[in-house]
C-alpha cells in the first residue's frame, strides 16, 4: 500500500511538468518621439542652430569674428556694404559680448551675428539669403520700488541708501532732481527721504539698474520737498520735475555736468601754472575731477554742434543750447553723442577721461553766453520752463495718487542700538 501511494505522486508529478508553460505577454508600446522645448534667444531658437557665445577681444574686429567662422572676406566686404546704415561694423567694442548661429551642417558657416551693444540693446545682422541688420531690444520687465532713508551723523544719502543695499545712482538722480533746491554737500543729521521708482530686469531675472524715479519727498531742516515726474512734451519726450504746486524744481542749467569728487580748478582769467614758468595762462573752464568712466550728463537740452578729438581739449562735445548758451566738456575717454544729436538735460554725452592736456581724470566744463565763456557759477541762470496753463490741470490730477502713495509709506522707526550709536558717534566728535 504505501509503494503504491509513492507511485501516485510520482506519476502526478511527472504529469504536472509535461504540461505546457504560459508564455509570458509583454506589453507592447508604441514609440513615441521626444518633444523638444524651443529655446528662444533673441528672435532666434538655438535649436536650429550650432551656436558660438563669446566675448570682443584685444585685436579682433568684425571681420576677423566671421572669417574665423567661415565666412569668406569677399562676403565680408559685401556685407559690411549692405548693413552701413544701419549698423558700423567699425564700432564692436572690446569686451561686448557676441553670439554667433552657425549652420548645422558640416560647413558650420555663420548664418547670424548678434552683438550685445548694452545690458538692452543688441543688433542682428542675418547673413542669409539677402543679407539684412536690426537693432532690437531683450524684454525687460518694470519693477516700482518703495524706499525710505534717513541721514545719519557724518553720513550722506549714498551711504545711507547703500546700507539697504541700493545702488548709489539713486543717490545721483536724487540729487540732480533737487540740484537747484537743496545742496546734497550739506545735509543735516536727521534729515529723511521717501522715493518711488521703477527698476529693470531683463528676462525678469538680469538686474539692469534704475530707470526713473516716479515721485521722491525730502525733509530738510524739518521743510518737506516734494517732487513729481511730468512729461511736458510728448513729441520730444521731455520729461521734467515739478513741486506739488507745479513749480519747476530745476534751472535751466544742472549745476554740475558729472557726479563729482572736487572742484580742482575754477574758471580764472589769472590764473598762473607752475608748469609754464609760472606765466598767467587763463583758465576759462571749470574742472570737476572724477574717475575714469564717470559719465558726462548734458546740462541743458540742446543741439551737438561739435563732436571731435582736437589738440589740448581731447575728446570733446560742444552743444548749443539756444542764441544765447553754449557749453562744451573736454577731454573725455570716449564721446556718445555725435554732431545733429537733440540730447535732453541729463542724457549721457561722453565718459571722462584723460585725453589731450591733462595731469589727472576730469572733465573740463566751458559755458558760453553770447558767444563768451564765462564763469557758469556766476551767472544768474533763467529757470527752466514751468508748466504750461493747460498743462497745470492736467498735472495736479495726474500727481493726486502719487502724492497720496508717498504720504502713506511709513518711514523705517529707528531700533534702539541706531539710537544708541548715533550717541556714541556725537559724543566721539
Amino acid at each position: 500500500m504505501k509503494k503504491l501511494l509513492i507511485f501516485c505522486i510520482i506519476v502526478i508529478g511527472i504529469a504536472s511538468c509535461k504540461k505546457e508553460a504560459r508564455p509570458i505577454e509583454v506589453p507592447v508600446t508604441s514609440f513615441v518621439e521626444p518633444v523638444v522645448v524651443p529655446n528662444i534667444e533673441y528672435g532666434f531658437d538655438l535649436n536650429d542652430f550650432s551656436v558660438v557665445k563669446d566675448t570682443v577681444r584685444d585685436g579682433d574686429s568684425f571681420g576677423q569674428i566671421l572669417f574665423n567662422n567661415n565666412v569668406s572676406y569677399a562676403k565680408i566686404a559685401e556685407i559690411a556694404e549692405k548693413i552701413k546704415d544701419t549698423f558700423d561694423v567699425r564700432r564692436i567694442n572690446k569686451n561686448k559680448p557676441y553670439t554667433i548661429l552657425k549652420s548645422e551642417d558640416s560647413l558650420e558657416q555663420a548664418e547670424v551675428f548678434i552683438y550685445q551693444k548694452g545690458k538692452i540693446d543688441y543688433v542682428v545682422v542675418d547673413l542669409r539669403d539677402s543679407i539684412n541688420a536690426y537693432t532690437s531690444q531683450l524684454p525687460v520687465k518694470y519693477v516700482e520700488r518703495e524706499v525710505t532713508g534717513e541721514i545719519a551723523p557724518n553720513s550722506n544719502i549714498s551711504l545711507a541708501l547703500e546700507e539697504q543695499g541700493i545702488s548709489p545712482i539713486l543717490a545721483y538722480e536724487m540729487s540732480d532732481i533737487y540740484a537747484w533746491t537743496i545742496d546734497f554737500n550739506r545735509l543735516q543729521a536727521g534729515d529723511r527721504f521717501k522715493v518711488i521708482y521703477t527698476e529693470k530686469f531683463i528676462d525678469d531675472t538680469i538686474y539692469a539698474g534704475i530707470d526713473n524715479i516716479k515721485a521722491a519727498y525730502f525733509e530738510h531742516n524739518t521743510e518737506p520737498f516734494y517732487a513729481f515726474e511730468f512729461e511736458t512734451d510728448s513729441v520730444k519726450g521731455l520729461k521734467d520735475y515739478f513741486s506739488e504746486d507745479a513749480k519747476n524744481l530745476r534751472r535751466a542749467f544742472l549745476k554740475a555736468p558729472v557726479e563729482y569728487r572736487r572742484i580742482s580748478s575754477r574758471y580764472n582769467l589769472r590764473r598762473r601754472i607752475a608748469l609754464y614758468g609760472n606765466r598767467v595762462r587763463p583758465h576759462k573752464g571749470t574742472d570737476f575731477s572724477a574717475k575714469v568712466g564717470t559719465p558726462i550728463r548734458a546740462t541743458a537740452n540742446g543741439t551737438v554742434i561739435e563732436s571731435r578729438r582736437k589738440g589740448g581739449n581731447g575728446n570733446y562735445v560742444k552743444i548749443k543750447h539756444n542764441s544765447t548758451y553754449s557749453t562744451q566738456y573736454l577731454h573725455m575717454s570716449k564721446r556718445k553723442s555725435k554732431v545733429g544729436d537733440f540730447v535732453k538735460q541729463g542724457d549721457v554725452i561722453g565718459w571722462v577721461g584723460m585725453t589731450g592736456n591733462t595731469s589727472g581724470p576730469h572733465v573740463c566744463y566751458r559755458f558760453w553766453k553770447n558767444g563768451r565763456q564765462v564763469d557758469p557759477f556766476k551767472q544768474k541762470l533763467p529757470e527752466a520752463e514751468p508748466i504750461s496753463d493747460s498743462l497745470k490741470t492736467k498735472y495736479l490730477e495726474f500727481i493726486k495718487p502719487l502724492r497720496a502713495q508717498l504720504d502713506s509709506v511709513q518711514f523705517k522707526a529707528k531700533t534702539l542700538e541706531t539710537f544708541v550709536n548715533e550717541k556714541q558717534t556725537i559724543q566721539a566728535e
